[in-house]
């Protein structure tokens, strides 16, 4: 019959009195359990932020120059999945079925009920009646296409031009056209990289 031996170590003070006594196994055994929590600390966080990415948000990259100077080509960017209260100002990623290219950036500009009207001569907008102020353009709206203005927006849609106005394909064209909400995959929150032009986009 074998019999277990502990390794223990007495360590003695200056009276010659045991002051601590040093077990070896139960060290090792409280340095696996400190390893075994922090392996699982790290794990649980994996999965927090894998369900998180995969049901609220998505990150995406920006192609193309449709929304300088406000987004730039390559950009990443946190999204927001099936976003249900898009509003004015709002800059969303959508996928227009009418639209072969992949989906798109761009910043809502009416909703539901809104008409929409640009005078392309003075490269004004209007919605309602009134002008906008756009500090986020990086041209006036000076670019038409084939959609005749001014137009209402339908029920459950939203009508998108990108910032940089004489250089987007959107909802003036109708290879983009008005887009129905059901399309919109997100609305933009932060851009993640690069990492010195981090900032929030859409925080409400």
């Amino acid at each position: 019959m074998k019999r277990r031996i502990e390794k223990s170590v007495y360590v003695f003070d200056s009276l010659g009195q045991p002051a601590e006594i040093y077990n070896s196994e139960k060290k090792e055994s409280e340095k696996s359990k400190s390893v075994f929590d922090w392996f699982s600390s790290i794990m649980a966080s994996f999965v927090i932020i894998f369900l998180l990415f995969a049901f609220a948000f998505r990150v995406v990259q920006v192609s193309g120059t449709s929304m300088t100077d406000t987004l730039q080509h390559r950009d990443w960017l946190l999204v927001s999945n099936n976003e249900k209260n898009v509003q004015f100002g709002d800059i969303v990623v959508a996928t227009p079925p009418t639209y072969k290219g992949g989906p798109v950036i761009k910043r809502v500009i009416g909703v539901a009920g809104d008409e929409i009207y640009i005078d392309f001569d003075k490269g004004d907008v209007y919605v309602n009646g009134k002008i906008l102020d756009e500090p986020y353009t990086k041209t006036p709206t000076t670019l038409s296409y084939d959609v005749e203005f001014p137009v209402r927006v339908p029920e459950n849609c939203v009508f998108v031009m990108g910032d940089n106005r004489n250089g987007s394909l959107d909802s003036r064209s109708t290879q983009i056209g008005i887009i129905d909400e059901k399309y919109i995959l997100g609305r933009v929150l932060v851009r993640v990289f690069p990492f010195e032009k981090i900032d929030y986009i859409n925080l409400r």
